[in-house]
């Protein structure tokens, strides 16, 4: 299915928001945060909302899969392990995903800009702790579906900053280094993903050529973004974390204060 907007691109703006989405898949592979670039571009580019949240998740699917199955090639991820925060995440994100539907394009007009700007103040002040990599360690099941349901339901609402959050989080509750964080982090957002996308699907809020050319290049970045942080690991990856995160905010806050494109 087709809609107006895919009709009317021109290629100017569909290699734009290709070349955002390979930035954004090679930075939401290190640290988190690529929707806090695809859902502003694609707000810029003028879809309405409810298609621009559906649009995101078909090309961030692809994204979070190529992230989370390198990590899990480098055994840097065990599904075992994760079995209640992998279920917990996939209904949260049915039912933000069914939320959304529901919610009017005016309120999402005004809450997407806030909750993404809310994301970055988060990331930018909180602490991202450390903790010692201990692989052996046995991770709390009990935990995992409040982070699982909470979570996912955000990512199925709206979605920004989720992996960024799924990471922090991690660190927090579990007796993890930041790379192996980051393994968990891209696993539950490519769950919470797909799980969004099939409702989105199913009310026919995708659009579909765009989607899929930006998914492609956010593979691509993605996969880069992967390896290149499972090789420099936490000295590599939060450095870029914080960077993605003060740029964002400064961006946003140029946006949406200031009323400024």
């Amino acid at each position: 299915m087709l809609f107006p907007f895919e009709l009317a691109v021109d290629p100017t703006t569909l290699a734009i928001l290709a070349l955002v989405a390979f930035v954004a898949g090679f930075i939401d592979a290190i640290a988190g945060g690529g929707g806090l670039l695809t859902i502003p571009a694609l707000l810029t580019a003028g879809l309405p909302p409810h298609l621009v949240l559906g649009t995101n998740k078909l090309c961030a699917t692809f994204g979070s899969a190529t992230a989370s199955y390198a990590f899990y090639r480098r055994k840097l991820f065990e599904p075992a392990q994760w079995r209640n925060a992998l279920l917990g995440t996939a209904l949260g994100a049915l039912l933000g995903a069914v939320l959304a539907q529901w919610l009017p394009a005016a309120w999402l007009n005004q809450m997407l800009p806030a909750v993404v700007f809310a994301c970055g103040l988060y990331l930018l002040f909180g602490r991202t702790p450390a903790a010692p990599l201990d692989s052996d360690a046995p991770i709390a099941q009990r935990r995992q579906w409040p982070q699982g349901l909470g979570l996912g339901f955000y990512d199925g609402v709206a979605g920004p900053g989720t992996g960024a959050f799924w990471t922090v989080s991690s660190l927090l509750l579990y007796p993890l280094d930041l790379v192996r964080a980051s393994g968990v982090a891209r696993t539950m957002n490519f769950v919470s993903n797909a799980c969004a996308l099939t409702v989105f699907i199913v009310s026919g809020q995708v659009a579909w050529l765009l989607g899929i050319c930006m998914g492609m290049t956010l593979m691509l970045g993605a996969y880069l973004g992967a390896h290149t942080a499972i090789k420099g690991g936490a000295k590599f990856i939060r450095p870029v974390f914080i960077l993605v995160v003060l740029a964002l905010t400064a961006r946003l806050a140029w946006q949406h204060w200031f009323g400024m494109a």
